[in-house]
């Protein structure tokens, strides 16, 4: 008794540094770890979101009210990847939702380069001693000792209380607590405490029983998690299937008939629901998790080839030689780009593995169909998609600028004010094509093998804004140019992008596409979402800063 009295007072001096904590502690973040993914990113405006379609004074909407979705489940069975993804849909649509990931407050308590106890990880003895009382003393599993469990307490306080402040002061509908949450007790108890302060609980069970899943899942994990900066690659991994096994004896399975839960079994292989109050939104969120997976995949974005008929929307032309000559490099480079990939990981010391299949998606359009075909040629498999045709121009088409402002005064200072939701007469806005897009967003979600997306730029804006969390007033000036492949790789807490140049084409091929409407799908000159430098961040944040800075002017 006299230890964890004097452990608690060294906790409550701890606690005394509360600028410091406060600092570091995610709710004060402003900026996400890769300053390119911005999931994790807390908006400084009330924006509307890329595809809401309606607002509210409290912020809140299909009349869901507070909700907080805790996950359930073992490490490295895709619990932090699903939060991030589920996150991602949500704050699409318009719902406020915020991640919070337990494990990023316990290194803000803990503090920069400091470890936490080897038995943090280990349960609380003492709550678990019913399990125990029928095993041998030398079979009972290790616990956690009071100075950990009294760590542990400081730390879920902590991010109890910033998930009351995101839901009570900063009108937030959706937390979701990352954590492992393996005792059904707790589990109970968790959601009791939440429905004291009118707030719903969902539990989103990932449970896996298929080796080669969760050892991909390690991998991943161990690479992309901030505890891992740094390490040796088998040491990382050893570590890590520690903590598992430290659970292991005392996780218990969702089954409790008087909880709302999804169970998702071998990343979706099947699923099982119990639903108590389910109203719109949680099927929202049942629909998004029946369409997601947890397996490792890459997509690339790739402009269309240039066509014969450069001025025309309507005419649905074919590529010119010149178009053609790019589809050949372009799909020369990614395939070499791929096969370069996995040499790489093989030197790293990674498995000697065949790569994954990749399928190539193009709208039904004629310049994207082609440029696809010498993929086709090589094997690769083509999906046509519909819905991936390039915004309408409406009345604004062969316009130059100049006869844009001429003729549609009007028009032209409702853009500038908000480009990313005004339409041209007859036309549609990039609000408009991010609705007519979500079909695929959710085709997209659920692909399994690697995936080319082959489209006009106004497509790449709206599908890399949600992969990457973009806010609305970003899209319309995202640049693709046409000398680059852009590869966006998932990692656990956030995705990453990176740049894979064409050589050899000529300067007249890399500005924006000819049919773009100037105002609305600006010229891409040679800058895209990244830039050509190895370090991608400062140029990032300055142009995203730029572009806040704009809208803050409007």
């Amino acid at each position: 008794m006299e230890d964890i009295t004097q452990n608690m007072a060294e906790l409550d001096m701890q606690s005394s540094r509360t600028a410091e904590v406060a600092a570091a502690a995610p709710r004060f973040r402003r900026k996400s770890s890769t300053f390119v993914d911005a999931i994790h990113d807390l908006p400084e405006r009330m924006d509307m979101a890329p595809a809401q379609l309606y607002s509210t004074e409290s912020g809140r909407l299909f009349h869901a009210g507070k909700i907080v979705i805790a996950t359930v489940g073992l490490p490295a069975r895709g619990k932090t990847h699903i939060s991030v993804g589920l996150a991602r849909y949500l704050r699409w649509l318009g719902v406020k939702t915020r991640v919070f990931h337990l494990g990023d407050y316990r290194r803000a308590t803990v503090g920069p380069g400091k470890d936490v106890p080897e038995d943090y990880f280990f349960v609380n003895g003492e709550a678990r001693c019913e399990v125990c009382a029928y095993q041998r003393f030398t079979d009972r599993p290790k616990s956690a000792s009071a100075p950990s469990v009294l760590l542990r307490q400081k730390v879920l306080k902590k991010c109890r209380e910033d998930i009351y402040h995101f839901l009570d002061h900063e009108n937030g509908q959706v937390a979701i607590y990352d954590a492992v949450n393996p005792v059904s007790s707790g589990r109970r108890a968790l959601a009791k405490e939440f429905a004291k302060n009118d707030i719903m609980t969902l539990f989103i069970e990932s449970a896996c029983y298929d080796e080669k899943i969760i050892e991909e899942n390690v991998r991943n994990v161990k690479i992309s998690s901030p505890d891992y900066v740094g390490w040796d690659s088998n040491a990382a991994v050893k570590h890590y299937l520690s903590r598992i096994a430290a659970k292991i004896p005392h996780f218990e399975s969702m089954d409790e008939t008087d909880l709302n839960y999804i169970k998702m079994i071998n990343a979706g292989e099947r699923f099982m629901i119990n639903n108590c109050s389910f109203g719109y939104l949680g099927h929202r969120i049942v629909f998004y998790l029946l369409n997601t997976h947890v397996k490792f995949r890459c997509t690339y974005f790739a402009r269309a080839g240039t066509s014969e008929e450069l001025d025309s929307y309507k005419t649905d032309a074919a590529l010119s030689e010149q178009g053609k000559r790019y589809a050949e490099l372009m799909g020369q480079t990614l395939i070499r780009h791929r096969e370069e990939e996995r040499q790489a990981l093989i030197a790293r010391g990674g498995s000697d593995v065949p790569l994954k299949p990749l399928t190539v998606w193009t709208s039904t359009r004629r310049r994207t169909l082609e440029t696809a075909d010498y993929l086709k040629e090589c094997g690769y498999k083509v999906r046509q998609r519909s819905q991936m045709s390039q915004i309408n121009p409406g009345v604004c088409e062969k316009m130059s600028e100049e006869a844009i402002r001429a003729k549609y005064p009007e028009e032209v200072t409702k853009h500038e004010a908000d480009p990313y939701h005004h339409r041209y007469p007859r036309a549609e806005s990039y609000h408009d094509l991010a609705v007519r897009l979500e079909p695929v967003i959710l085709e997209l979600e659920r692909e399994q093998n690697d995936l080319l997306l082959v489209a006009h730029e106004s497509v790449l804006r709206v599908l890399y804004g949600y992969l990457m969390a973009c806010n609305a007033s970003e899209i319309p000036s995202l640049k693709f140019p046409r000398n680059e492949i852009v590869e966006i790789i998932p990692a656990s807490y956030n995705n990453q992008a990176k740049q894979i140049l064409i050589p050899d084409l000529p300067a007249d091929m890399i500005p924006d596409s000819p049919e773009d409407i100037k105002i609305p799908v600006p010229g891409s000159g040679n800058v895209s979402p990244l830039t050509i430098h190895d370090d991608p961040i400062p140029d990032v944040v300055e142009r995203i800063s730029l572009l806040r800075a704009e809208g803050a002017k409007r």
